[in-house]
């Protein structure tokens, strides 16, 4: 498995960065409900854990929303870790849009 490590830098509230990264993972569901299946997240206060199947490939991680920062933490398959770099970058720019 390759490791996904992402740190997003934000000017919110916590709470207002918290409830947009929840908002999000609604998005995700319905935009890649023909992708991936068996979304799940589960939060204790601003840490989330998550995992999905996407094309039948297993994913989990953590994300934390941190007063100044999102970071996110995961694992992904094998298979898609010669994709590691755009998955990272695309994360990145959408979590960026999504926090300023």
């Amino acid at each position: 498995m390759a490791k996904l490590s992402i740190v997003v830098s934000h000017r919110l509230s916590q709470d207002e960065a918290l409830k947009r990264i929840k908002t999000l993972l609604s998005e995700v569901k319905i935009q890649f409900a023909d992708k991936i299946s068996d979304l799940r997240e589960e939060w204790n206060d601003n840490t989330g854990k998550f995992s999905f199947s996407a094309m039948g490939f297993a994913v989990s991680g953590i994300l934390t929303v941190n007063p100044s920062a999102v970071e996110l933490s995961g694992n992904l398959p094998f298979a898609v870790s010669f994709f590691k770099g755009k998955i990272e970058s695309t994360i990145r720019e959408r979590a960026e849009t999504l926090l300023n």
